[in-house]
């Protein structure tokens, strides 16, 4: 898909997403222990264990946090400003992406957050051209992740396909999003994500696709008309 750069690799949005929605993810952790007819001092201990949880749900969170703005940093030459995470060189910050994200991954393993921390790395290993390390990640981002950052996962694995040309390989991934979209990657958005990668070799199938969205407002519905033209401009 010739339309996609670097730049639609990047993830500034799912950054800033990702800081509203950890409570979310945190809630579908939390299990509700029903014990009937049980001694006291067990439920004591089940009590403790309780908290126990909560406070290492809370060393994660605090771990996702900084590991978070450690991805999201500046390369600045000069003394950044008090508060500011920055790096000297592009090089410092990769090292210090790689070294938060994959000690989030190692130390919280099967957590929500180390899957969103693979998710990270894929989208990051794309963007600094790194395919086949992207791939890698955001196979095991879908593997791990719940249903809604896996369907980032997919569709940036999407995008990465596109980007090598494979697009039957990125086709099954935006098919798989589009069949059961969520509140991250939505029916419009994976919509549109496939109609450009089918303008090519299916249009008609594309345009059908686009179709009921040109009539959207905001966005949506200026993408979707932009697409449209193009497909009716290609020979």
């Amino acid at each position: 898909m010739d339309r996609l750069t670097r730049h639609d690799l990047k993830t500034d949005k799912f950054v800033e997403e990702v800081g509203q929605t950890v409570h979310f993810l945190e809630a579908h952790k939390q299990q509700v222990i029903r014990y009937c007819g049980i001694a006291l001092a067990v439920l004591g201990l089940a009590g403790a264990g309780y908290f126990f949880m909560k406070s290492r749900a809370a060393d994660r969170q605090v771990a996702f946090y900084d590991a978070l703005e450690t991805y999201n940093a500046r390369v600045m030459a000069e003394a950044p400003p008090e508060g500011v995470k920055a790096y000297k060189s592009e090089s410092e910050r990769q090292a210090a992406i790689e070294k938060d994200l994959g000690g989030l991954i190692t130390k919280y393993s099967s957590s929500d957050e180390a899957a969103i921390a693979t998710y990270l790395l894929g989208v990051n290993a794309a963007d600094q051209g790194k395919l086949a390390d992207a791939e890698r990640y955001l196979k095991k981002a879908i593997d791990d992740a719940g249903k809604d950052y896996a369907s980032l996962a997919r569709q940036s694995l999407a995008d990465v396909y596109a980007t090598q040309g494979k697009t039957a390989e990125a086709e099954v991934q935006l098919r798989a999003v589009l069949a059961s979209p969520t509140i991250l990657v939505s029916k419009e958005q994976a919509s549109l994500s496939l109609a450009r990668i089918l303008s090519k070799s299916k249009p008609e199938e594309a345009k059908k696709l686009l179709e009921p969205l040109r009539s959207s407002t905001g966005p949506v519905g200026r993408a979707a008309i932009q697409a449209y033209g193009e497909i009716g401009q290609a020979k």
